[in-house]
């Protein structure tokens, strides 16, 4: 198996559609979710699935909600910054990670991808924090962006 950083197709279609808001006044909830190496994710994924999730002290399926949520431009990209997520006090290892949204279609509960992250092989902490860095905010790094 095997975890590509990307963008979901998938949500690149609904961006379109209007069913992924990143305002911080539209009620949508986007979350992280923490994968083994046995996962198969990558652009083609659709939809969140505890189907290789993580499993150990600290951790929750379904991951933890992301905060900082804060679209902003730089010249001609358009991005989206989170704040870094960090499960304290957990005994887990991770490959990898899907940022999903709950919410969309103006409340209505989903689990719609929309980005695949690779840790580059296993991650690990023992009764410490895991914690996934985003990359700096802004046109060149951010870990949503649109050119």
């Amino acid at each position: 198996m095997a975890i590509t950083s990307a963008l979901c197709t998938s949500f690149k279609k609904e961006l379109l559609e209007r069913k992924h808001d990143f305002n911080a006044t539209s009620g949508h909830t986007f979350k992280i979710a923490l994968f083994t190496s046995s996962a198969s994710l990558d652009a083609a994924t659709t939809d969140y699935s505890t189907s290789n999730e993580v499993v150990g002290a600290g951790y929750t399926a379904g991951g933890i909600a992301l905060t900082n949520i804060d679209p902003a431009i730089s010249g001609t990209t358009a991005f989206i910054d989170f704040a870094d997520a960090t499960w304290p006090s957990a005994t887990i290892t991770a490959a990898g990670a899907m940022i999903y949204n709950t919410t969309t279609d103006g409340g209505t509960s989903t689990t719609d991808a929309v980005a695949i992250i690779s840790f580059g092989g296993d991650k690990t902490s023992t009764n410490g924090d895991f914690v996934v860095s985003m990359p700096t905010a802004d046109a060149n790094n951010a870990i949503i962006r649109i050119a």
